[in-house]
């Protein structure tokens, strides 16, 4: 994977990554829910360690690839697949007659990928999932949409759909939310984004230790940064069991996920205050993983999310 682990790295750069990883097999991971979730979720917290960006177009893939396992599809042997479901600030796709139209937003591999799963809404406002050919008429990205340093590899602008035709329909109406692996999906995301964490965490050491050693302070950080990504591993593992035994786990994945951001924001804050402004200046791939992990783990709701696992604990205590 060349210059993922150097200075610089480019959407081109992480597409050939990707490519890589699919033509050796590493994206062949375990379906979740079937025995070895806890293993598919190591897989992609070692892929977030290494490359947020990358990561992030692992994970779309192998999500897609188990929702049509999970519908009785075969995936398209050879092709790279993501999931665009996003209904941000009003936009979203349609179908109407049989076409596909809108914008959709965070289109992560939108210039590298062959397929994806996008979600759109019918004239009843039910919400189907389609797979989609990326190589026909009327697929427009849009430039410039993406202004964000973090994650700026992940190639994820708006994608326009002008009257597209939708391919197959995967699973019938509300079959995205509806099954299981929707929330076995939202573990995966969590264990990247600790996965971000830990290779930030990870860049941090190799700084203290090529440096002059760290004084107390910088200890101390270190130490809350552990407990919290123990802690954050431990979710990981009991989730992943809970999955594998058939158990009901949308209020362990909602924990999961509150625990994988904490410890992110926790290595955002304790991160530079720990090496200073240093690596963050003059050393390209540590800035950038920083970006990256602060950018990525706003998938998470923030108070909307805490509000609502509240929420579930208010009323089974009821």
């Amino acid at each position: 994977m060349g210059d993922l682990m150097g200075g610089w790295r480019s959407a081109g750069s992480v597409a050939d990554g990707l490519r890589d990883l699919a033509d050796s097999g590493c994206l062949e991971l375990p379906l979740p829910g079937a025995g070895q979730t806890r293993e598919r979720w190591q897989a992609l917290t070692e892929l977030g360690r290494t490359d947020l960006a990358l990561a992030r177009l692992a994970e779309g893939h192998t999500d897609a690839t188990s929702i049509l396992r999970q519908a009785g599809v075969e995936p398209e042997k050879e092709a790279l697949y993501g999931v665009w479901a996003a209904r941000s600030g009003g936009t979203g796709a349609m179908v109407r007659d049989g076409k596909l139209s809108g914008t959709v937003r965070f289109c992560s591999g939108a210039h590298s990928l062959d397929r994806a799963l996008v979600v759109a809404l019918d004239d009843d406002g039910e919400s189907s999932m389609y797979d989609v050919p990326l190589d026909q008429p009327g697929i427009v990205r849009v430039a410039d949409t993406w202004q964000a340093v973090g994650m700026d590899a992940s190639d994820s602008p708006d994608v326009v759909f002008e009257d597209v035709a939708v391919g197959n329909r995967i699973g019938a109406p509300g079959f995205y939310t509806s099954r299981p692996g929707f929330w076995w999906g939202g573990g995966g995301v969590a264990a990247v984004w600790y996965g971000g964490a830990l290779g930030l965490v990870d860049r941090t050491i190799d700084y203290l230790r090529s440096g002059k050693g760290a004084d107390e302070h910088q200890l101390a950080h270190l130490g809350e940064l552990q407990t919290s990504l123990a802690a954050t591993a431990g979710l990981l593992k009991l989730t992943a069991a809970a999955v594998d035994a058939g158990e009901p786990v949308t209020t362990e994945i909602w924990l999961l996920r509150a625990s994988a951001e904490q410890t992110a924001r926790a290595v955002a804050d304790r991160v530079p205050r720990i090496v200073g402004p240093t690596p963050l200046s003059r050393d390209r791939a540590f800035a950038q993983a920083f970006a990256d992990l602060q950018v990525y783990v706003r998938q998470h709701h923030a108070e909307r999310d805490y509000a609502a696992l509240g929420r579930r604990f208010l009323e089974a205590s009821a």
